[in-house]
């Protein structure tokens, strides 16, 4: 799958035996969302890898991009 399909996500794993198969970074117990609340709350890249030091730069961009292509508005045709 491609970015535009939602997959080429290599950084961004679900599995769902890793926190309830949330969207996870590389399989650690660290999901996208948290990192999208640190950035919310604020929170620049250099204090969540000081708080996450497992982390690296890139799997910050890619959970921003997940997040991104996540909320991305999709027409689901239902039937009455």
């Amino acid at each position: 799958m491609s970015k535009d399909e939602g997959v080429g996500f290599d950084r961004v794993t679900i599995d769902p035996n890793v926190m309830c198969g949330q969207p996870c970074i590389r399989g650690l117990r660290i999901p996208v969302s948290l990192i999208i609340r640190m950035v919310a709350s604020g929170k620049n890249f250099k204090e969540i890898i000081e708080n996450y030091p497992e982390l690296e730069e890139e799997d910050i961009k890619q959970a921003l991009e997940f997040a991104a292509w996540a909320t991305t508005e999709r027409v689901i045709l239902v039937k009455p």
